[in-house]
Order: structure tokens, then C-alpha cells, then sequence
């Protein structure tokens, strides 16, 4: 069977998603081993997933905490420089590491993150097959549909087009740091010219994620593009000691997260706990270690019923009546899988993107996390809880996301695009 690689970003919640791809080719008997710099071992969380370091030079243990918490936080646009500059040396490191690991781990294929544009460059430069996959809102441009970056709308009329013409420029420009990067690494491997992420995407298979109704309408996708939903696998995501709390059934019950890069915004959790209790509900926090016992503390005093560091997130989804969200792809997607309605604060990142996404799919509202004060949050999430369209639209929504295939399909449509395994990509496997 194939030994794959896997390149992504030094993230969290991209190594989970790849993460419950990678167990499933194990499972069909494959090997996969993630590459990327040596701190990144700590988000590969099963013993079947390999993990190879490389970049230590340039990227030493200890490093990746310091460029987390400037993604997390870049505060103003310097503050962005420093984290689009992190991105460049990324893949700049990648490009450069990538190459010598793969021969001597004898690596037949790469399974690339479309936000990384190192295992496109490294892949075709290598001439080894590679499959994209979407973690985060895809990357793929077309006129008309505004960067996953983007807060915008989707719309037609000749202002709607020109804020997606006008901030797909500011974004190229801020990104000539990263765009640097690819044009000379291509240079440097005597690959065809290019310069931006959407160009160093597969030719082969590309799997996002999304499902098609929760994007804005596209027409332009290639024909290898695969909408097949979460990708998610229960031994990737499951947290040591994070247990669903009892529930009174009585009342209505909501779910905060703001991921694993936001949870530290304690002010934000305060104002979304005042807001639950003023509607008296139910509410869990999961700040996923951001917080410290006395700012627990804190939030019970101010209308917290749990808050804890990690949740069974797709158990509590399933229960709750509405979420509190930084709009985070993952967080979005479980929650419409459950048909829940969403309180989108988006904080960075495509954040702003998958808030709009879900404006425009009715499945829930948004709100500003620095201006949104705690009436603005209660009466958001008086909205969704009692009005039934919202949890009416993320129901439909949830059954599409049912039948995307998610981690099944993405690992057949891997295995056929590389010309091994003998399910239809279309298949879904049951039980």
C-alpha cells in the first residue's frame, strides 16, 4: 500500500481534520506521516500517525508558541506583517526541508493543505502525486466570490463586485511576503511561474470540507473539486477528560467555544456568560486551556453553569440549542452537522469568511467580538433560540452535510486519484 505525507500549516485544527483523513487510509492499511517543523509533533495525537521533523535549523523546538500566539492575535497591521512574514518562513522551510525527507522516508505521495503552498511546489517539483484538501474555506478564486478573508456578502450588483475586485488587491498586496516565497521557490525547482496559494493546488483530486449549499454559488470549481464535508474521526478529537455535562432538559442550553488559537479572550467569554444569564440559559464555556482557574472562576459568577478546557464538541453540539462560535470552519460544521443555529464572533483568519457563509445559509446571525456588547449577545441569542427558521435551515443544511461522505469519501477519493483502492469515489461506507 502507499506511504503518504502530509504538509499543512502548524496549526491545531488543520492536523485534526488531516488527522481523521490519515487514520482512515491507515485503516484501509495505508502508512501516513506528517512532515512540518519539530514542535508541530505535538498536534499529531494518535500512535498510528507518524510524524518526521524537519526545519529544526530555522524553525527550533519551542519556536511555534510565539508564532501561534501572533496568529491568534495580530491586533493591527503590523501585527499582520508579522504573521503573514511566519507564513513565508514556513513555507519557505518547507520548500527547502521537504525534498530530502521524502526520498529517505521513501514517501510516494503528499496530501497537502491548500493553505501550504510547499507541498504543491515540493510535488510537482519531485514529480510525486498530491491531492488538495480545504481545511479552512477553499482557496480557489473565481470573479465575483470574495476571499475565504473576507466579511463580505455574496452578491451581484456592480458594488458587491467591485469590494471582491478591490479587497482581493489589498489582500495580493499584504500577502507579497508569502508571494515572494512561491515565486522563488518555483523559480528554484524550474517550475511554470506562479505566486499565489490557488496556483499550487492539485491537478488530480482537491477535497474541501464545505458542502456546496453552505458556499456562496460557484460556477468555476474544477472538475476534480470535491465538496465531501467534516472530515472527522472520534480518536482524533476526543480531549482526556472532557465529559458532557448533566443537563437540565428543562432549559434551554448553549454551547461557547472560540477554538484552540481564541480561547484565551477571557473579556469575550465574560460578555457572552452575562448574556446567557440574562436570558437565563444554560451555558457551557470550553476554552480549550486559554483560561486560568480564577478567570473560571469568574465566568460562573458571571452566568457560566460549566466551563472546563475541552468538550466533547460533537456530543454538546447535539444537545445544545445554539452556539457562541468564532465562526472557525470546524466548529461551523459540526455544529450545522447537529442542525444547530450559530452565534458567529469572528476573530481572524477565514474566520470573517465562514461567518458571512453562514449569514448567507440562514443558519445563524453574527456579531463583532470587540464592539458587541453583552445586550447585543443576549438579544442574538434570544434570536436564534426563539425563532425556529434558524434551527429549521441548519436542519436542512445537516442533512447535505450527512450525505457529503465526509472522512469515507475523502480517503476513496485519495486512493482513486492515485490510482489504488477500488471503491467509487461517490461511495459512502456505512458502520
Amino acid at each position: 500500500m502507499a506511504h503518504f505525507g502530509v504538509v499543512a500549516p502548524a496549526f491545531p485544527s488543520h492536523f485534526a481534520a488531516l488527522s481523521a483523513l490519515g487514520l482512515e487510509l491507515v485503516a484501509r492499511g495505508h502508512r501516513v506521516t506528517f512532515l512540518h517543523q519539530p514542535d508541530a509533533a505535538a498536534f499529531v495525537r494518535d500512535a498510528r500517525l507518524g510524524f518526521h521533523a524537519v526545519g529544526a535549523g530555522t524553525h527550533p523546538a519551542g519556536s511555534l508558541a510565539a508564532a501561534l500566539r501572533r496568529a491568534a492575535d495580530p491586533g493591527n497591521p503590523v501585527g499582520l506583517r508579522r504573521v503573514i512574514a511566519d507564513m513565508a518562513r514556513a513555507t519557505d522551510m518547507l520548500c527547502r526541508e521537504l525534498p530530502a525527507a521524502i526520498e529517505a522516508l521513501r514517501i510516494d505521495a503528499l496530501i497537502g493543505d491548500q493553505m501550504e503552498a510547499a507541498a504543491g511546489i515540493v510535488a510537482e517539483a519531485m514529480a510525486l502525486p498530491f491531492v488538495s484538501v480545504a481545511c479552512a474555506l477553499p482557496v480557489n478564486r473565481e470573479p465575483g466570490i470574495p476571499l475565504p478573508v473576507m466579511p463580505f456578502a455574496y452578491g451581484t450588483s456592480d458594488r458587491a463586485l467591485r469590494m471582491v475586485e478591490g479587497s482581493t488587491r489589498v489582500y495580493d498586496w499584504l500577502m507579497a511576503p508569502h508571494r515572494r516565497v512561491i515565486e522563488t521557490q518555483a523559480a528554484r525547482y524550474g517550475l511554470p511561474a506562479r505566486a499565489r496559494l490557488d496556483e499550487c493546488l492539485s491537478l488530480l483530486a482537491q477535497i474541501s470540507q464545505t458542502v456546496e449549499a453552505f458556499d456562496f454559488p460557484r460556477r468555476e470549481l474544477p472538475g476534480h473539486f470535491h465538496h465531501v464535508g467534516p472530515l472527522r474521526a472520534a480518536s482524533a478529537l476526543d480531549y482526556p477528560g472532557a465529559v458532557m455535562p448533566a443537563v437540565d432538559n428543562g432549559r434551554q442550553f448553549v454551547f461557547a467555544s472560540l477554538g484552540t488559537l481564541q480561547g484565551h479572550r477571557f473579556a469575550l467569554f465574560r460578555r457572552i456568560a452575562r448574556a446567557c444569564r440574562e436570558l437565563d440559559v444554560q451555558l457551557l464555556v470550553a476554552h480549550c486551556g486559554g483560561l486560568v482557574p480564577k478567570q473560571e472562576q469568574a465566568l460562573r459568577r458571571d452566568g457560566a453553569t460549566w466551563v472546563c478546557a475541552f468538550a466533547p464538541q460533537q456530543a454538546v453540539l447535539a444537545r445544545a440549542d445554539a452556539v457562541v462560535s468564532h465562526a472557525g470552519l470546524n466548529t461551523a460544521l459540526d455544529a450545522i452537522a447537529a442542525g444547530t443555529p450559530i452565534l458567529a464572533l469572528p476573530i481572524a483568519f477565514d474566520q470573517p469568511g465562514v461567518a458571512a457563509r453562514i449569514r448567507h445559509a440562514g443558519v445563524g446571525m453574527t456579531a463583532s467580538p470587540r464592539f458587541a456588547g453583552t445586550g447585543t449577545l443576549a438579544r442574538q441569542l434570544a434570536g436564534l433560540l426563539d425563532e425556529p427558521v434558524f434551527a429549521q435551515r441548519a436542519a436542512a443544511l445537516a442533512a447535505d452535510v450527512t450525505q457529503a461522505g465526509g472522512t469515507v469519501r475523502a480517503a476513496t477519493i485519495v486512493e482513486q486519484a492515485l490510482g489504488i483502492g477500488l471503491r467509487p469515489a461517490g461511495a459512502v461506507r456505512h458502520g
